[in-house]
């Protein structure tokens, strides 16, 4: 695992798509007014006749894409996710959504690390929204090699998804030489025995890190990485909830209908044990830095350590 390496996944995205422009010549790329932002304007450069720009304006931006899309091409469209997924809900729902269109949304600039941009900014629903689209794959890397690999997984998937990335460099912890993406399947970041952690996106980062601060406590967690959370990895999930019987999930999202919910679907259904659900309660951000945001909403390693604490204090 590497201890300096940071990688802000929307740069892994805007590199990787240059890789794919250069692969297949069907995949188109827009943006509304963000591509510096979102890091397709390193497509752009390269591949100025397949880039297309559509302003302030995500409906249109989906719209478009939904045309190309019935055309023969593979769009990828990005914006910030609160304007991504937010403005252009209904497109995305009628015009990609329902006729299952092959459109890849890409949105930058998720969850509180957003950092001081604030409240407006800071899309803590994104996956909430997209998860209830039926149809609509969404994933969550958790850093730049998960990123690079999902991107290119979304290319050869038929049909829509989403993808969460995000603004902040963030530590590279899957540059090992056992890492293997597989779209749809989970990965066993580390096994242990007395509860099980379940994150998505930075927070196996956290994740692992408050697992190093149990384990001197003689606790030992099990850490489970969900990058796609539609659909969700099932048999991962109750292989280990079956050896813990502890789960706690952990998101950069709102608790509501995020990667919590879709865990609760599973356990409840399927083996139903307590489960403490950690991210946002309900509210919405606010201006700071991302690091200072981390902690106070008990994201960071040391915050979701006390919380795993005090949740098997209870049982």
């Amino acid at each position: 695992m590497s201890e300096k390496k940071k990688v802000a996944t929307r740069d892994s995205y805007g590199q990787t798509l240059v890789e794919l422009g250069a692969e297949n010549k069907d995949i188109v790329v827009m943006d509304a007014d963000l591509a510096a932002a979102t890091k397709t304007a390193l497509f752009a450069k390269a591949y100025p006749d397949r880039f297309f720009d559509a302003g302030i304006a995500e409906g249109n931006m989906a719209g478009i894409a939904a045309g190309l899309a019935a055309s023969g091409k593979i769009p990828f469209i990005s914006s910030f996710a609160m304007f991504a997924t937010g403005r252009a809900y209904e497109q995305i729902r009628n015009s990609i959504g329902y006729p299952q269109l092959n459109v890849k949304i890409c949105a930058s600039h998720a969850g509180i690390t957003v950092g001081e941009d604030g409240a407006s900014h800071q899309c803590l629903e994104d996956i909430a929204l997209m998860r209830s689209i039926p149809g609509m794959v969404v994933m969550c890397p958790a850093d730049d090699i998960e990123a690079r690999a999902a991107v290119r997984a979304a290319a050869a998937y038929e049909g829509p998804v989403y993808i969460r990335l995000g603004r902040s460099a963030v530590p590279v912890i899957n540059d090992r030489p056992d890492y293997k993406f597989e779209w749809g399947k989970g990965i066993l970041v580390k096994e242990g025995t007395d509860v099980t952690l379940v994150a998505t996106g930075i927070m196996v980062n956290s994740a692992m890190e408050a697992a190093e601060m149990l384990e001197k406590d003689g606790i030992s967690a099990e850490i489970i990485d969900i990058h796609t959370i539609k659909p969700i990895d099932e048999e991962i999930l109750l292989k280990s909830v079956k050896k813990t019987g502890k789960v706690i999930t952990m998101e950069e999202h709102s608790t509501i209908n995020g990667l919590g919910s879709a865990v609760c679907d599973v356990i409840c259904e399927k083996y139903p044990v307590r489960v403490k659900k950690l991210g946002i309660e309900d509210i919405y951000g606010e201006s700071g830095s991302a690091a200072a945001l981390m902690e106070k909403y008990r994201l960071d390693g040391k915050g979701i350590y006390e919380q795993v604490k005090a949740y098997l204090a209870e049982l």
